[in-house]
């Protein structure tokens, strides 16, 4: 593999059960660069083990005086430098080119692993811990697979020199032999306290970067509370932190290299007052002196490789540790199996009980947040980690709308019941399907009830058919989330309307829709052209810094609507525009969306009023379903959510509701834009 040839066509599929194990796949990925660059280093450790050879016949060729055996050394000598420059040359090329090229894979199979989880990646693991393993950790992971190959060709190296040294010389070569292995073990009892250190150094600047991505993150909001101070002294305190666990780790690694240097440098004194006393008695000849005193010297080399392999390994080891606890995650908790076709037909959720009915607008009311941001992923396919379930269910709970008992009396029942989610504009509901029944009549257990064997959560059903049994690309054409904070890419306006999608709503109806006309407007007004008639390739900065967050949220809405998915999923589409804009942004989804699944969490009430249908999420399952006004005048969990009251308001406030709501004539069927603005 060639660095001109990536990306990866396909990456693989790594071993993620532990980190060693997935430095092992990643060196056997790389095997055919791995043999090219151990094969070059051969060639160049072998041909410097060769220098010290020549060096001595040159030597004890000019003491005899023979010309002829002298030109021959030099000429051994030019062949062995042209060797090793080659080696040298060809080996730094393999290494790096294994070094990119496994970052890449890495990188590549983090990427993939992004595309796949989407924004529940950074639900299950912090963001900075995931900028972490896809910047840092990646150069640690491939500096490893890098120097696996040269660290074996070193190691050859050394054996090949005390081989022949002993050949050559047994007096001074079984000097050598033996102190080799110490030198090169010497460090092993200092390696662990060494790689806790540089482990402690590693967690502690993750929590750095993580407190840093937070505080820039949220920068804006830090501003407006006055927060800036708080923060940044928390930063400079984990900075200190990293700083003081950095000196420490880079203290011990100052002692390896140290011993690294005094014990060869030993090695040297004692060879050379050793092979001085032989040679002055006679034993050998000056020449042989000077070539194993020149081997023993160009050992040094590559018995530095075990340092360097050491320390990579060191710090790669709990690189590959993250990389395998980011890539070990999964979308669902089963293979997909179903075909890679776009199912049709009801969404329902079995844990929660949430029914979401073809072609109609749901909204969905939580009191908590970061409950609908969970429940939001569940509906997009990505299911809960196993065993771990919404507060107040469980695989094995009964839903609501499964005929549970935890129910409201009037208007919280399923469709088998005669509550106020049958009650529509004119008294009528939705007609439901016979598979959308049964689905509802389900106990929603993962398993069997009670047996234990199977604790995990059961999928969200789109016509029947497990989300998480489909392929990820028919998955996410069949159903779309919208998170609450969406981000928009840099680039035109044009090129982030250019998603995939079924072609069935343009990019201007969309816009309208979302009533982007403000933004249009702005973005014509930056438009480098003159006449400024053409928003759509106007460029947006990064995130769309240069928009405010109600035009950035209406703009990523409006590339929701464009995709046209069966079942578009929104996190809080309106939070943060006005209540005219809100009105009319809520009619227009509505309208555009006309006979395709919506569903909306909110606690708006313009949002709400304009659904065909709302639930009520309280702990986890759905305990009310029906009409926005039937909840609000029957349901007083509802009311506290929709109307912020308290216990002591609420008797009176229901009262004047009622008697508001019964002076209001407005037919839904029919309702406009203006009528929504007025009551708004």
């Amino acid at each position: 593999m060639q660095i001109r040839d990536l990306p990866y066509s396909d990456p693989g599929d790594p071993d993620v059960r532990s980190g060693p194990r997935f430095l092992l796949w990643l060196g056997l990925s790389q095997l055919t660069g791995q043999l090219k660059a151990l094969s070059w280093g051969l060639l160049h450790q072998c041909a410097i083990a060769g220098l010290p050879l020549c060096v001595g016949l040159a030597v004890q060729a000019v003491v005899e005086r023979s010309g002829s055996g002298l030109a021959w050394a030099g000429a051994l000598i030019v062949a062995l430098g042209v060797l090793i420059a080659v080696g040298d040359t060809m080996l730094h090329r393999t290494a790096v080119t294994n070094w990119i090229t496994a970052a890449a894979r890495v990188q590549q199979l983090l990427a993939r692993k992004t595309a796949e989880l989407g924004s529940a990646l950074t639900r299950r693991v912090a963001a900075g811990e995931v900028v972490a393993v896809s910047t840092g950790d990646v150069e640690k992971i491939g500096w490893f697979v890098e120097a696996l190959s040269r660290f074996a060709a070193a190691a050859f190296a050394l054996v090949l020199i005390c081989v022949g040294l002993v050949l050559y010389l047994p007096s001074l070569g079984a000097l050598v032999a033996l102190a080799v292995p110490v030198l090169a073990l010497a460090v092993l009892p200092l390696l662990p306290r060494a790689t806790r250190r540089a482990d402690v150094q590693r967690e502690k600047a993750g929590h750095a970067t993580e407190l840093a991505s937070d505080t820039v993150a949220g920068l804006r909001v830090l501003r407006g509370i006055g927060g800036e101070e708080l923060f940044l002294g928390r930063y400079r305190r984990a900075s200190q932190e990293v700083r003081e666990a950095a000196v420490r780790s880079a203290r011990m690694w100052a002692l390896i290299s140290a011993i690294q240097v005094l014990l060869p440098g030993v090695l040297l004194i004692a060879l050379v007052w050793y092979g001085a006393t032989l040679a002055r008695d006679g034993r050998i000849e000056v020449g042989q002196l000077v070539t194993v005193y020149s081997a023993a010297t160009l050992m040094l080399f590559p018995l530095r490789h075990f340092e360097e392999i050491a320390m990579a390994y060191s710090f790669s080891r709990p690189s590959a540790q993250r990389a395998v606890r980011v890539l070990s995650l999964s979308r669902g908790a089963r293979t997909a199996t179903a075909e890679a076709v776009v199912p049709e037909g009801d969404l329902y959720d079995p844990v929660t009980g949430l029914l979401a009915p073809r072609g109609l607008f749901t909204a969905v009311v939580c009191g908590d947040p970061d409950e609908a941001g969970r429940l939001a992923d569940r509906l997009g396919g990505h299911a809960e980690p196993d065993g771990h379930a919404p507060d107040g269910a469980g695989p094995d709970t009964p839903t609501p709308e499964a005929g549970g008992s935890d129910t409201k009396d009037a208007g919280t029942q399923g469709a088998d019941t005669h509550g106020p989610e049958e009650t529509g504009p004119e008294g009528t509901g939705p007609d439901l399907s016979e598979g959308d029944a049964s689905q509802r009549e389900g106990t929603g257990t993962g398993g069997a009830p009670g047996s234990g064997e199977d604790r995990r959560l059961p999928s969200v059903l789109l016509g029947g058919v497990p989300l998480d049994e489909l392929p990820l690309g028919s998955a996410r054409t069949a159903v779309l989330v919208q998170d609450k904070d969406p981000v928009l890419l840099s680039g035109t306006l044009r090129e982030l309307l250019d998603v995939p999608s079924s072609g069935a709503v343009t990019a201007e109806e969309a816009l309208a829709a979302a009533q982007c006309a403000d933004v249009l407007d702005a973005l014509a007004q930056a438009s480098v052209d003159a006449d400024g008639d053409h928003p759509m390739d106007t460029r947006i900065t990064e995130r769309g810094r240069s928009l405010s967050g109600g035009q950035r949220q209406r703009l990523a809405l409006a590339r929701s609507l464009v995709t046209d998915p069966e079942a578009l999923v929104l996190d809080e589409p309106t939070s943060a525009v006005d209540s005219h804009t809100e009105a009319r942004v809520a009619a227009g989804v509505k309208r555009l969306r006309s006979g395709r699944t919506t569903v909306a969490f909110s606690s708006s009430p313009l949002l709400l009023d304009l659904a065909d249908r709302v639930a009520l999420v309280h702990g986890g399952q759905v305990v009310a379903a029906g009409t926005h006004r039937a909840l609000l005048r029957d349901e007083a969990r509802y009311r506290a959510v929709v109307t912020r009251e308290t216990d002591d308001t609420a008797a009176p406030a229901a009262t004047d509701r009622q008697e508001r709501l019964a002076s209001i004539d407005v037919s839904r069927a029919a309702g406009t834009t203006e009528e929504i603005e007025e009551r708004a």
